[in-house]
């Protein structure tokens, strides 16, 4: 059923390209989700603030790519 929706032989992808660029994708977010943050808050900015603007336009570009890119 996977294979039909998102066209993977099309695509010439598989299930285990996708989960591990998947996984990719969520270990760079939950990384850069707090270092971002942290080298903002040493520049002066604060550090809660830059944390939920990160978590915010990371969900907006993730959505994004999601149901614009298929």
């Amino acid at each position: 059923m996977l294979k039909r929706i998102f066209k993977l032989k099309e695509n010439s992808t598989t299930i285990p390209q996708e989960m591990i660029g998947g996984l990719t994708t969520f270990m760079t977010m939950a990384y850069i989700v707090f270092v971002q943050p942290a080298v903002l808050s040493a520049a002066g900015m604060d550090f809660g603030a830059v944390m939920v603007a990160t978590c915010l336009s990371s969900a907006v570009a993730t959505f994004l790519m999601a149901f614009l890119s298929n």
